[in-house]
């Protein structure tokens, strides 16, 4: 069988983020810096700095925000071909508070009615999503609208039936889904379609109901899963497939700046670890190492590293 040309596909709204110089709360911050914030997009970026080739696909408003995001994703080797520009809809963007001591910033959206939103199974060119050996999915984009949701459902069966491998990131936005039961029903059905699930604890448990990662990695492997990889924050990560299981210590971090954006470096260094042959604790060794760069610097995708930053340990 011919390799696919592509890596990595993945697909859901970037938006513009606007993060705060002060730290305190937002309605008292008077500078920003205008920054690219998206979970797939970021995992995309973090992709693509350690040497695969990725594309995303995307919908932009005609507008400042939206031509500011694909000249920044572009530059940074992602494949935004397949991402279209809506000439009636807004381009989303955020606001981010500066936190302090390792805490979580406060973030406001303001993305009803975006261009992102207006996704639908129309977006999916079957000949472009086949081109790519893996699809990456979060639990954002199936909470923006109903024509999202059947995107992303019909994305994920596509290319596992085509024998393309498939991961997905519940990442959590309660504030997104008219309920918990009704955004727990729904994703952990989404999870069944995938090979890889990479919730974080807090996640897991929410979306579960079960407390130790080893019964929220069970739950997701009944499911249909292939692979469940946790985040355990400072704790490093856990894995298990059917074959075994294990943990992988995290890495030491003294000065925490901003914790938005560590999940996605976390999905980014596990996956290319996985796509490039490594075996589970060796991809989470570097996803650990990853999502430890990102946050001890401002901004979602900043502190990305590139192929030539890595531990020689992490390589493969």
């Amino acid at each position: 069988m011919t390799t696919p040309p592509l890596d990595v596909i993945t697909l859901g709204e970037t938006m513009v983020s606007f993060a705060a110089h002060e730290a305190g709360p937002l309605d008292a911050a008077a500078t920003f810096t205008k920054i690219v914030a998206g979970a797939e997009s970021n995992v995309g970026v973090g992709l693509a700095r350690l040497g695969l080739k990725v594309a995303w696909v995307s919908r932009l408003g005609d507008d400042s925000f939206g031509r500011y995001i694909r000249r920044a994703l572009e530059a940074e080797g992602i494949d935004c071909t397949a991402v279209a520009t809506d000439p009636t809809r807004p381009t989303g963007f955020m606001l981010k508070s500066r936190a302090l001591e390792g805490q979580d910033p406060v973030v406001e959206y303001f993305r009803r009615g975006s261009a992102a939103s207006a996704l639908s199974v129309a977006d999916f060119d079957e000949a472009r999503f086949l081109s790519a050996r893996h699809l990456h999915v979060t639990g954002i984009t199936p909470a923006l609208s109903p024509s999202c949701a059947e995107l992303v459902e019909h994305a994920m069966a596509a290319m596992r039936a085509a024998g393309r491998t498939v991961s997905f990131d519940p990442n959590l936005r309660p504030k997104l889904w008219p309920s918990r039961e009704a955004m727990a029903a729904h994703l952990n059905r989404l999870a069944g379609l995938a090979d890889w699930v990479l919730p974080g604890i807090a996640e897991g448990r929410t979306l579960t109901g079960l407390d130790t990662p080893e019964d929220i990695a069970a739950f997701y492997l009944d499911r249909g899963a292939r692979a469940v990889l946790i985040k355990l924050g400072a704790e490093g990560a856990y894995w298990r497939t059917r074959e075994g299981a294990g943990r992988v210590p995290g890495v030491q971090v003294t000065n925490i700046v901003d914790t938005v954006g560590a999940g996605d470096a976390f999905a980014a260094g596990a996956l290319s670890g996985r796509l490039e042959g490594l075996d589970w604790p060796q991809a989470l060794a570097r996803a650990n190492w990853v999502g430890a760069q990102v946050i001890q610097v401002v901004g979602d995708m900043d502190g990305l590293p590139r192929r030539d930053r890595l531990p020689a340990a992490l390589r493969g």
